[in-house]
C-alpha cells in the first residue's frame, strides 16, 4: 500500500458523523519489525467528543483520552475489559475531542503475519471487531498518538476505493448504553467482515447476602 497516497489531514478535519462513513473502503497500514499489515475499512463508529455522552471525553479531558483533543488524523488507542486494545482515528478541529472508532476491515496485505497474531481465526474474523482488528494489525498502547497523515508513521491511513453510498447502512452503535439509538454505526452492506450488532446489556450486580 506504500505506493498509494495518504488520505489528507483536511479529511479528518470535519465533523465526525461526515468522517466516519467516508472512511469506509480506505486502508489502514502498519508497519512493524515483522513486516505490514493491510486493513481496508468495512465498519466504523462515530463518536462526537463532549457532546456525546457515549463518548470517552464526555465528561471533560483525562490522561488516558488527551489524544482526542488534539489535532485531527491521529490514532487514539485505548485499554478495555482489561485485555483488549481498541483504535480510533482523532476528527475534527483541534480541541473538539470525537473521533472514529476502527471496528472492522478485511485485510488485505500481511494475511500471514495477522494469522500468526490470530492464528484461531478464519481470515473473515482475522479483523471482524475492533479488538481483532488491533490484534491482527499489531496495534496497542504504544501506537496512541501517532500521526496516520505522514508518510515516516509506522501507521497510516491510505486512500482506497471508497465504499459505494448505495452500499452503506447506518445503525445504533455497538454495546453502549448512553446515547444507544445514536445512529452512528456505519459499515458496508453485505461485506463478511462486518461484526454483528450486540445490543448493551447491563452488568448485574450480586445480591447482598442477610445478615
Amino acid at each position: 500500500m506504500t505506493d498509494t497516497p495518504l488520505l489528507p489531514r483536511d479529511f479528518f478535519d470535519a465533523p465526525v458523523e461526515e468522517v466516519a462513513p467516508a472512511l469506509l473502503g480506505h486502508v489502514l497500514v502498519h508497519a512493524t519489525p515483522d513486516g505490514e499489515v493491510a486493513v481496508r475499512l468495512t465498519e466504523v463508529e462515530a463518536y462526537a467528543g463532549p457532546l456525546d455522552p457515549a463518548s470517552h471525553s464526555y465528561r471533560g479531558r483525562t490522561a488516558r483520552n488527551d489524544v482526542m483533543w488534539g489535532p485531527p488524523g491521529h490514532a487514539y488507542v485505548y485499554f478495555t475489559y482489561g485485555m483488549h486494545y481498541c483504535m480510533n482515528l482523532v476528527c475534527g478541529p483541534d480541541g473538539t475531542a470525537s473521533a472514529v472508532l476502527l471496528r472492522a476491515g478485511e485485510i488485505i496485505e500481511g494475511e500471514g503475519l495477522a494469522r500468526e497474531r490470530r492464528p484461531r481465526s478464519t481470515v473473515r474474523d482475522l479483523a471482524r471487531g475492533p479488538a481483532r482488528l488491533c490484534q491482527s494489525l499489531g496495534v496497542a498502547r504504544d501506537q496512541n498518538g501517532l500521526d496516520v497523515c505522514v508518510p515516516d508513521s509506522s501507521l497510516r491511513v491510505h486512500r482506497g476505493t471508497p465504499a459505494d453510498p448505495a452500499a452503506i447502512r447506518t445503525g445504533p452503535r455497538t454495546g453502549v448504553n448512553a446515547a444507544k439509538d445514536t445512529p452512528w454505526r456505519f459499515w458496508i452492506d453485505g461485506d463478511p467482515t462486518v461484526s454483528p450488532y450486540r445490543l448493551h446489556v447491563p452488568r448485574k450486580r450480586a445480591a447482598k447476602a442477610d445478615g
